[in-house]
């Protein structure tokens, strides 16, 4: 009987031409495969590069794109207006840009109601992560506010209820937990825009958990660093920044000047868009929320969100001297 073949003899020795023609297979499958991953990275920066930045909310881990809408005095407007025509522009260029955050308010007027219009007309609710505010004291009145407000807005399910200025928010938490948990908002928040009311601030921050704050934070309205934003890491809250041009002054002092030569290797070509990378530098903000009524406007803000977002180290090594 033949014995099988001893698998641990050595094989019969290679020729030359077939080594040089094994080896030359493998260098060409090789290269292939370092073009590949070559190109996914090309592929992915160029991406990176056109493509806004998101964030985290704490709470749920959900990916917030880095630039918003606020709706203050922009959304105040009347149907038929000029105005108004421009207003599905705005929304488009938010969209496009990859943001998603409206900010609004029953006290902004028409806002609440254009913002709902808008949204309805154009089948964009799914795009738009809706945020609005409670404004009023007792639970009885913050009902009907909030009930209003979702009606207004076209958006039940809301993504986002804010108890503004901390107004009576401990009568309308109860009220808040209760509509989260029946899925008609999805989550809670509270905000203020002035840094007399930080105190009160962290004193509510510490005692409940909030999904969200919303404060404002510019380069000339840095309060908020010393105690408020540290303390929303700690908490876990994701953090919308109104105000984030100081009401306006800020950019109205700079229009004129011109860009420090650095700015264009952050992607900023703007003022607008430097400032907004300013306030986005801080890792406790999630959002910034400039309002806008013009649709080059938004296209600018929304910028910001493009490109690198440079850290505090950068900002200590380029102050801004405005």
């Amino acid at each position: 009987m033949n014995e099988p073949p001893d698998k641990s003899d050595p094989p019969a020795a290679m020729t030359r031409a077939e080594f040089l023609r094994r080896a030359a297979g493998a260098a060409t499958g090789l290269a292939a495969v370092l073009a590949t991953v070559a190109l996914g990275r090309h592929a992915a920066a160029a991406t990176a590069a056109t493509t806004m930045q998101t964030r985290p909310i704490p709470s749920s881990g959900q990916r917030l794109p880095v630039i918003g809408l606020g709706t203050y005095q922009g959304f105040d407007v009347a149907a038929g207006s000029a105005e108004y025509a421009r207003l599905p522009g705005v929304l488009q260029a938010l969209f496009a840009a990859g943001g998603a955050v409206i900010d609004s308010s029953p006290m902004y007027g028409r806002a609440e109601a254009v913002t709902g219009e808008l949204l309805a007309a154009a089948g964009s609710r799914p795009k738009a992560f809706v945020a609005t505010k409670l404004w009023t004291r007792g639970r009885a009145a913050g009902l009907r506010q909030m009930n209003e407000s979702l009606r207004l807005l076209r958006a039940d399910p809301l993504d986002l209820m804010q108890v503004h200025n901390l107004m009576d928010w401990r009568s309308h938490l109860p009220t808040l937990r209760d509509w989260q948990a029946a899925g008609r908002i999805r989550y809670i928040g509270i905000t203020h825009y002035s840094a007399h009311a930080y105190a009160e601030l962290a004193a509510a921050m510490r005692a409940e958990r909030f999904d969200f704050l919303q404060i404002n934070y510019s380069h000339d309205e840095r309060e908020a660093e010393r105690l408020i934003l540290p303390l929303a890491a700690e908490r876990g809250m994701a953090v919308l920044i109104n105000r984030p041009f100081g009401g306006g002054g800020l950019l109205r002092r700079v229009r004129e000047r011109p860009l420090p030569g650095w700015a264009a290797e952050i992607g900023a070509a703007s003022w607008a868009q430097l400032l907004l990378k300013f306030v986005l530098g801080h890792p406790a903000v999630s959002c910034a929320i400039p309002g806008t009524g013009r649709p080059e406007h938004m296209t600018e803000n929304a910028g910001a969100g493009i490109g690198p977002i440079p850290d505090a180290a950068f900002w200590r090594r380029h102050p801004l001297d405005i």
